[in-house]
């Protein structure tokens, strides 16, 4: 599931650029790395890291989840760079 996301990303992302790195953690599910302007599904050290569920990312990266209001909730837990966090809303978009 993971791999067809990223596939997804990866032709959404048609050559924008995305300064840093970001790390979606779904636990068991495994992880989604956005860096050097490619997502993949390979683990490594990010900028910042979200950890949250498949379904909670499925629903973030359709805009059904908003990602403050996940926050909030406590659907999405950040840690390192918030920054690099908040420069994802433009690739959502």
């Amino acid at each position: 599931m993971l791999n067809t996301i990223a596939e997804r990303i990866n032709t959404g992302l048609n050559g924008q650029g995305f300064e840093g790195s970001l790390k979606f953690d779904c636990g068991a599910d495994g992880v989604l790395v956005l860096a050097d302007n490619m997502a993949s599904t390979v683990d490594r050290d990010t900028d910042c890291t979200i950890r949250l569920s498949l379904e909670n990312l499925k629903a973030l990266l359709a805009g059904k989840l908003n990602p403050m209001t996940g926050v909030m909730m406590g659907k999405l837990k950040i840690s390192g760079n918030p920054a690099v966090a908040m420069k994802l809303g433009s690739l959502l978009k």
